[in-house]
């Protein structure tokens, strides 16, 4: 894999809640520069991003119901519709992680379901928080997924006690199969996690250390 593939895997990230109109600009170009597929960033600079990136191949992604996932579902579905509204071409939502906890496994169905009709044809990521899940929630919580037909299952919001393992990756793409994508988000910075987690079944990357993945694959020996 050359850098150039490598930087299409990359949702190039800033959401802590200190990023500047300058840090978001910044993110911008080096997206621009490298070719990620997406920015990553809060709903809030939306518009600028689109500004931004406007004629380039560039996407924009944002979250929903983020960090905690435990906003009401019709809040998350309208907070999914006016980012969409603003520009969005993705939207990453977490998943009501104190509901898969309590068992209430319709409900959590209901939540995905109610983001994925505000989404309409716009790609939707549930972020799983996987730190928080044993394997049994994990596999229920991506055969959910599987059977609403969303674009990707996601492991983490990088805001937790955990970030993606290789093993969750694996456990994510056998449940959902080749028909969904999967991400890994949360722990990765360099090129040789970078490589293992798309080894493992990856097909997205969620990064703040875009640049220092990409530009440390030509000192990567792996041979991925």
């Amino acid at each position: 894999m050359n850098t150039n593939e490598l930087a299409k895997f990359i949702d190039h990230t800033a959401l802590t809640a200190e990023k500047t109109e300058q840090d978001i600009l910044r993110l911008c170009d080096e997206a621009l520069e490298h070719q990620f597929f997406s920015v990553c960033i809060n709903s809030a600079y939306i518009p600028l991003a689109k500004e931004k990136l406007q004629g380039s191949n560039v996407k924009i992604c944002t979250v929903v119901g983020f960090p905690l996932g435990a906003n009401l579902s019709t809040v998350k579905a309208f907070e999914a519709a006016e980012a969409i509204n603003a520009g969005a071409d993705e939207i990453d939502m977490v998943i009501n992680i104190g509901w898969i906890k309590s068992g209430k496994w319709q409900a959590v169905a209901e939540d995905i379901q109610a983001v994925k009709n505000a989404c309409q044809n716009v790609t939707l990521k549930v972020i799983l928080e996987t730190c928080l899940l044993s394997k049994a929630e994990i596999v229920k919580a991506c055969e959910i997924c599987r059977d609403l037909q969303v674009g990707f299952v996601k492991t983490s919001t990088g805001f937790n006690k955990g970030g993606a393992t290789e093993d969750d990756i694996r456990l994510m793409r056998e449940t959902v199969g080749q028909t969904l994508g999967v991400k890994a988000s949360g722990g990765v910075r360099d090129a040789k996690t970078a490589l293992a987690m798309i080894q493992a079944g990856a097909t997205r990357l969620g990064t703040s250390a875009s640049i220092a993945i990409v530009q440390g694959l030509d000192n990567n020996s792996s041979g991925y």
